[in-house]
């Protein structure tokens, strides 16, 4: 495999990204910050309310409570590597060759006329964030990923695996997603890239995907779980990398079954290895491999990858895991909706979702068993949103919610979702809405994508601290990032933590989060210095 490589400063271009890695928009001028040669660090206390009842009278009592953080980002962000099982893939292709574009500045013609790289899309590189006021009270906005020094995709460097043998340049080709003049200008790089063997169990994905599968890892679990290590080490090694990050962009698997003695554990899941079992799913052999070489893995589709035998590993080897499946186009705009028809005091009755593609994803997801997979990620998307309001809903009382996927060939990457939301409104009435959403897959996929990769890498360099007592040391965060939650379908949180799909929530989470790392407020929009003047 030969990775798309580094930016250097000799073909660095200006393409409307405007700050290489570990670059900030400010400084803070607090003296609970303190800038270090190679970090920061920040006192922060934590504001929350505590809610107990009264035991007779029943009423609730609100107590405001702070507990007091330190947090410490290292700003080297150094050379990082994103390694995508699936590289071959619609998304994978499409990764690739638009950071090619991006870092080289190319452009290409359309009908329109001239078409310049771009962003757009990813919630990091193209989105802003309101660092505060100015001296006339105006909002002032930076670049999301301007608030602590990230990584910037044009720097990375890019390998992987995948079931099919084909050059990366004739992947794409094969993907059809991207505009021809420009797979023209990149193909010729994009050729020399070839995928690493990777792991296929026909058991998990769709009987149809078979033909495809001319480039697979021989051998026992146990051999190609230490063949995946190798490739993450040597990947590593060779390109002189401070980080990976290992990214599951391949198709949907079927659910593994849970078992007790078999991926309840990770000591369990080990020895299941070892053994071979059925029930090892190649995506969790990934996620294996990547925690035991201490690299962060993401899970990118829907299957339930993450069992709890790979939570405890991850937990016991102190590496990151995050998922599950890209969240993308109909999902994102119904954490959306509901989010607002619940919070606006009205109740969905039934919301029906229908979609069909005709990329690879839509032929693997035309089998029983991976469209299973699918539904279950999508199901859940209102949870929170519906339990959050008791005024409208009954304990154990939920709207009606139906998901279709058909496989349309002629399509390809041009999905077509329609979806209805009938809700129930004043004095019975009924208010119904209809949205019919056109979306290029894998170009809405794609920025998560890179999202997930630079967050990931973020938390990777930050530590923390609840007591201010010196002689504490320095923690990650928990192993699973539920800060990931914004671009995923189904977030995977740690252990009896709650789970928020409502977008406004999750973005709001990662923001403030990432503003506390460098010891400022979180974002509200009370506005008084708008409102308390005279």
């Amino acid at each position: 495999m030969s990775p798309i490589s580094t930016v250097t400063e000799a073909n660095r271009t200006s393409s409307g990204t405007e700050a290489a890695s570990g670059t900030t928009a400010f400084k803070v001028d607090s003296p609970n910050v303190r800038y270090g040669a190679d970090d920061i660090e920040s006192d922060y206390l934590y504001d929350t309310t505590v809610v107990s009842r009264d035991t007779e009278s029943g009423q609730l009592k609100a107590k405001p409570t702070k507990v007091h953080y330190q947090f410490k980002t290292k700003t080297n962000v150094g050379r990082v590597g994103l390694m995508m099982v699936g590289w071959g893939g619609n998304n994978g292709t499409t990764v690739t060759a638009s950071i090619l574009a991006n870092r080289k500045g190319i452009s290409w013609e359309t009908r329109k006329g001239t078409q310049q790289p771009n962003y757009f899309g990813s919630l990091m590189m193209a989105s802003t964030v309101k660092l505060g006021v100015d001296e006339t009270l105006k909002d002032v906005y930076i670049p999301f990923n301007q608030v602590v020094p990230m990584v910037h995709p044009n720097d990375v460097v890019i390998g992987g695996w995948d079931i099919s043998g084909l050059s990366i340049g004739d992947a794409m080709r094969r993907a059809q997603v991207l505009p021809v003049d420009l797979q023209r200008q990149v193909y010729d790089e994009l050729h020399q890239l070839k995928p690493l063997p990777s792991v296929y169990y026909p058991d998990f994905i769709a009987a149809n995907q078979g033909e495809r599968a001319d480039n697979t890892l021989g051998g026992t679990k146990q051999e190609q779980l230490d063949q995946l290590r190798k490739d993450i080490r040597e990947f590593k090694q060779s390109n002189q990398l401070d980080r990976v990050i290992v990214m599951w962009t391949a198709n949907t698997e079927r659910y593994a079954d849970l078992l007790a003695g078999i991926n309840d554990t990770a000591d369990n899941l080990l020895q299941a290895i070892a053994q071979g079992h059925a029930e090892i799913a190649p995506s969790t052999l990934f996620a294996a491999a990547s925690i035991l070489e201490g690299a962060p893995f993401i899970n990118g589709s829907p299957q339930n990858t993450l069992v709890p035998g790979i939570i405890d590993l991850a937990e016991r080897e102190r590496s990151f895991v995050g998922g599950d499946d890209f969240k993308s186009g109909q999902t994102k705009i119904k954490s959306v909706l509901a989010e607002f028809l619940v919070n606006a005091g009205i109740k969905p009755l039934a919301i029906t979702s229908y979609n069909h593609l005709g990329n690879n994803d839509g032929r693997n997801l035309s089998a029983p068993a991976q469209f299973r997979s699918k539904e279950i990620s999508k199901s859940s998307v209102v949870d929170d949103m519906v339990s959050a309001n008791h005024l409208l809903y009954e304990k154990g009382e939920h709207p009606d919610h139906t998901i279709v996927i058909k496989y349309v060939p002629s399509v390809g990457d041009s999905k077509r979702a329609l979806d209805e939301y009938v809700s129930e409104i004043f004095m019975g009435g009924l208010n119904t809405i209809s949205i019919y959403n056109t979306c290029e897959d894998s170009l809405l996929a794609s920025p998560l994508i890179i999202d997930l990769f630079m967050m990931t890498e973020l938390m990777t360099r930050v530590s923390y601290r609840v007591d201010s007592d010196a002689q504490d040391e320095w923690q990650p965060f928990h192993s699973v990032l539920s800060i990931l939650s914004y671009m995923l379908k189904a977030p995977v949180v740690p252990p009896n933590t709650p789970i928020v799909n409502a977008q406004a929530k999750q973005r709001m989470a990662m923001e403030n989060i990432m503003r506390a790392f460098v010891g400022l407020p979180p974002n509200n929009e009370m506005l008084l210095e708008h409102k308390a003047f005279h």
